[in-house]
């Protein structure tokens, strides 16, 4: 289990002295596959932006821009090296071809959804935009699936960081919890994302209609 009180203490101070940009480049790097805290530094986040110490509004702008801009960073490089440059250079910051094979295996079996709940996850998360890239996901759609996964990941996060602050509750037993959460979060996510979809094909079912089959006039 990570010790969480040893991340509060590491990263409130650069919250403090470089505010909201410091989350926007902390998750950045950490959508680029390298592995950092991130569900705890939003939530670290939140508790200050509640205490009065750095704007929440900002802090859910820099937050989703540096998810989304991570991401995209790392869907240029999927898309430009490919797999093979991916997994020769990806070692030095733990990309291991164990690691993006799994990742892969979960791509290839829910597609672009996979982008959206992606962010519930840790290897997804790190994984997510490169890995979009390697196996060519159209960048519109992967655009779109990522900007709403990284919206409901701040949001998510953020918000129980900032409701904890007004409560007063405990931050380090509190995010001694985080691992159980996340799991929570992103079960509930991909719970809603795929009923839409399964809701749509078998509403389309009951029509008696195709959804891929082009209407005739």
């Amino acid at each position: 289990m990570v010790d969480f009180r040893h991340e509060l203490g590491a990263l409130e101070p650069w919250i403090h002295h470089y505010g909201v940009a410091a989350v926007c480049v902390i998750l950045t790097l950490e959508s680029l596959g390298i592995p950092l805290p991130g569900e705890s530094l939003l939530v670290i986040s939140a508790i200050l932006a509640g205490r009065g110490d750095i704007s929440f509004p900002s802090l859910l702008v820099a937050a989703w821009a540096g998810s989304v801009i991570g991401d995209n960073i790392g869907y240029l490089i999927g898309r430009l090296l490919g797999h093979r440059l991916v997994l020769r250079y990806g070692a030095k910051i733990g990309l291991t071809a164990d690691r993006l094979h799994r990742v892969e295996v979960v791509f290839a079996r829910y597609g672009p959804v996979t982008v959206a709940f992606a962010r519930f996850f840790a290897v997804l998360r790190q994984l997510n935009g490169i890995v979009a890239g390697t196996v060519k996901m159209e960048w519109p759609r992967f655009m779109a699936f990522n900007a709403l996964g990284g919206a409901l990941w701040v949001l998510a996060w953020t918000m129980a960081g900032f409701y904890l602050s007004r409560h007063g509750a405990r931050i380090d037993v509190l995010l001694h919890k985080l691992g159980y959460l996340g799991a929570a979060f992103g079960a509930i996510a991909l719970v809603l994302i795929l009923a839409g979809f399964l809701g749509r094909g078998l509403f389309t079912k009951l029509r008696g209609g195709n959804p891929n089959k082009p209407k005739v006039p």
